[in-house]
């Protein structure tokens, strides 16, 4: 279960009609084949927002009906760790009449600061890296290590990540969802972990 806690996102957003009036009491539907239980439905509440929590990633389409409106149905990419908004505008019709509205991937996720990238193990495989966590993150756009790495040279010479400017403090390093940053002076310093581990 750690896996599956570290990798979880979330689906928000408000529903309106076409006046542009919020819609109370809609039911709003993510299935996914990544889900347990294939589906999770939510209403909107009295200002037509909702969210959809402790979702993996995946490819899920969002469904949102009303009755006396037209159902409008989003395919979305939701990576790991964010809150994908989803907003939907419900034009009057028949309660049969479909909306579909092409895969959207998350661009830009305003509710969330933190921008989290995931390697699958294809990638990680395949990728030219030292075989350690720092070189392999290394990979991520806008991180760098602090010195470069030649086939693995700086695996254990404390080699240090910065992303976006950051310093290494601010990195967090998880492993099956448990931090594994030390809490020696700055934090700084990580633990080292088995290859065969990553």
């Amino acid at each position: 279960m750690p896996t599956l806690a570290s990798a979880q996102s979330t689906i928000s957003g408000q529903v309106r009609d076409t006046s542009g009036a919020v819609v109370a009491n809609a039911t709003v539907e993510a299935a996914s084949d990544v889900l347990i239980e294939g589906q999770r439905t939510v209403t909107t509440n009295a200002e037509g927002r909702y969210a959809i929590v402790d979702l993996r990633p995946g490819t899920y389409t969002v469904t949102v009906t009303m009755a006396g409106f037209g159902a409008v149905k989003q395919t979305i990419v939701v990576p790991a760790n964010v809150s994908v908004p989803v907003d939907a505008e419900l034009k009057v019709g028949s309660v049969g009449e479909t909306v579909n509205v092409e895969a959207r991937v998350a661009t830009v996720d305003v509710e969330n600061a933190s921008h989290p990238q995931t390697l699958t193990r294809s990638e990680m495989d395949a990728l030219p890296t030292g075989r350690y966590m720092q070189s392999i993150a290394s990979y991520i756009p806008g991180a760098h290590l602090n010195l470069p790495d030649i086939g693995g040279s700086q695996q254990i010479e404390q080699n240090y990540i910065s992303v976006h400017g950051n310093g290494p403090s601010h990195n967090t390093y998880t492993l099956d969802g448990m931090m594994v940053n030390t809490t020696y002076l700055d934090n700084a310093i990580q633990q080292y972990i088995d290859n065969e581990a990553i």
